[in-house]
């Protein structure tokens, strides 16, 4: 699935169905993850799939009495699973990858084909694009397709369960906070499983990271903070690379583009604040917070005083 432009993720879809037998089953899993063909299956199958698709990310869950086998085309993008009971198994072209109960792992590869088999599984799913990994880091590909170790399966699971149960179903109507979950969810996906970042500041990027791009990057900032934008905006509206445009955040203000924004935002939530327009909760939402936490957290490194004192006394 594609991302949504800066600004523009829709709000949240959700769907589910049932499919009581194996070509129904086959037909909801070729609509979900790409057209795949029946090479074997138990005719008495049952599969109920759950879905809630918010902004670039979808969660999927997956569960029912049925075994089958599939050759799948590629998908054309990144499927990732945890399963919590039942067998299943995967293949594109390197080996069977066997999975059971606990394990958390990538499917295959978005320009991949694959076969793949399951067998009463019980199982959650995240989908998302090389566009929403593309947002995070730049020129960085998923290889592998366990996790790194234990206690990065670990993290990695407990992040998608508080987004998908806890976080996105408050905050689904605020399109910062769900571009900033999705993209905290790709984060920790890319510390959960092997991937590899291609060549680091090349000469070009050094030469463009100019005290030019980094006005027109800052103006782009400062006019498009109440919007949800990413380090490629902020990189386009520059005109020159993500890397570049970093190296010119860090050369000239010993800064990050995401931090500058945050600090605009911060200063936004300040002005907010002393015109007591909203709660504390509310106006930490309205730039991107979910966590009222997390915002005072910065909000007190920003001005020495909570939130809450700022508009009490506002």
């Amino acid at each position: 699935m594609d991302t949504a432009g800066a600004g523009e993720h829709p709000a949240a879809v959700e769907q589910v169905v049932e499919a009581m037998d194996l070509d129904a089953a086959h037909e909801l899993l070729s609509a979900a993850y790409g057209r795949m063909r029946l090479s074997a299956g138990e005719q008495r199958s049952t599969l109920r799939m759950a879905s809630r698709t918010v902004g670039s990310v979808r969660f999927d869950q997956l569960g029912g009495h049925l075994g089958l086998e599939v050759d799948s085309e590629p998908m054309g993008t990144y499927l990732f699973g945890y399963l919590a009971s039942g067998r299943t198994w995967y293949n594109s072209g390197d080996g069977d990858r066997f999975y059971s109960a606990g394990d958390a792992f990538l499917t295959a590869l978005p320009d991949r084909p694959y076969t793949a088999g399951a067998e009463d599984p019980q199982a959650s799913m995240v989908v998302f694009s090389q566009a929403a990994v593309d947002e995070v880091a730049e020129n960085v590909r998923f290889d592998g397709f366990r996790p790194v170790s234990p206690h990065a399966a670990a993290a990695w699971r407990s992040t998608c369960e508080h987004l998908e149960n806890e976080l996105l179903p408050v905050f689904e109507g605020n399109s910062l906070v769900v571009a900033n979950a999705a993209r905290l969810l790709v984060a920790t996906t890319l510390a959960t499983f092997p991937n590899t970042t291609f060549a680091g500041t090349t000469a070009a990027d050094r030469r463009d990271a100019h005290p030019r791009a980094l006005r027109r990057a800052i103006a782009f900032i400062e006019d498009n903070a109440a919007r949800d934008i990413t380090a490629a905006d902020i990189a386009r509206a520059a005109r020159v690379s993500i890397r570049a445009t970093q190296l010119a955040f860090r050369r000239h203000l010993d800064t990050t583009p995401m931090a500058y924004l945050r600090r605009v935002r911060i200063s936004c939530a300040h002005a907010d604040l002393c015109a007591r327009d909203g709660s504390v909760t509310t106006i930490a939402a309205r730039w991107g917070y979910a966590r009222p936490s997390a915002f005072a957290a910065h909000y007190r490194a920003a001005y020495g005083v909570s939130p809450s004192q700022t508009l009490r006394s506002g």
